[in-house]
């Protein structure tokens, strides 16, 4: 395949969510990952694309930050399959050790753990202030955040694309959520939710999904990582059709009752 051929399959993947990931590309193009390292370098040198922790993105428009983001805002979305979300967060935090640090990516179900945390005296990075709001009560637990904008329909902190706004923190666990997933992998509604949770994905040694039964569903969305970077899903049930797939990719399956 020559190079603007390459080039023209890369801004048509990025079109539909402004944002295309690095597996993405690898499975759309016949390439080395160098070869498509060189190709995003060029597109950049060009203004076309800019490249992005994960991937690469469309350009901003001058003068324009985003100011909404896609998907079910955050009181919608928290009284749906709520008790399967509980039963989920109290299996997550069953798997945090006393002091130790971890990261709670922002989302209804993520939020169902926090009260089991405490009296645990952890370390808790978060980008949801709905999380922080959650822990602030338990004396003992040290809450970080990261910098950024408050996008109020999830209350969740969020820097651009390619801006460094992360603490300088690791932590042996990153627990998060999703808008779907499939065989394809993780997917999001929001091309800058993705961006955010990149980031957190490389600071973690564990990545431990935490989705209800609902979100094993044919849905089109950003890809933020494919199944082979997730360790353990925390679920109520798995449907048939993704069970060998989810074993197929090493990941390790918790039902929560």
């Amino acid at each position: 395949m020559h190079a603007a051929e390459r080039e023209r399959l890369i801004v048509e993947a990025m079109r539909p969510w402004g944002f295309v990931s690095y597996r993405e590309l690898e499975a759309l193009l016949d390439a080395s990952p160098a070869t498509i390292r060189r190709d995003l370098a060029r597109l950049e040198s060009e203004g076309i694309i800019v490249r992005v922790r994960g991937g690469a993105k469309m350009p901003d428009e001058p003068g324009r930050a985003p100011d909404r983001l896609g998907g079910t805002p955050f009181d919608q979305s928290i009284t749906r399959h709520l008790a399967a979300k509980q039963a989920i967060g109290r299996a997550a935090a069953a798997m945090c050790k006393p002091g130790e640090g971890i990261m709670i990516d922002g989302g209804t179900t993520t939020l169902q753990m926090c009260s089991h945390l405490a009296g645990l005296k952890m370390q808790v990075l978060t980008n949801s202030l709905h999380i922080v709001d959650a822990l602030l009560p338990q004396e003992g637990t040290r809450i970080l955040v990261p910098s950024g904008t408050v996008f109020r329909e999830q209350n969740i902190i969020l820097a651009a694309a390619g801006e460094e706004s992360m603490p300088r923190f690791h932590a042996p666990r990153l627990f998060m959520g999703a808008a779907a997933i499939g065989a394809q992998g993780v997917m999001q509604a929001d091309v800058v939710l993705v961006a955010a949770e990149r980031r957190l994905i490389d600071r973690a040694e564990d990545v431990i999904l935490l989705v209800d039964s609902s979100k094993f569903q044919t849905q089109s969305g950003a890809i933020v990582c494919g199944l082979d970077e997730i360790d353990t899903i925390i679920t109520d049930a798995v449907p048939p059709h993704m069970d060998a797939v989810l074993q197929d990719a090493g990941v390790q399956i918790i039902i929560a009752q």
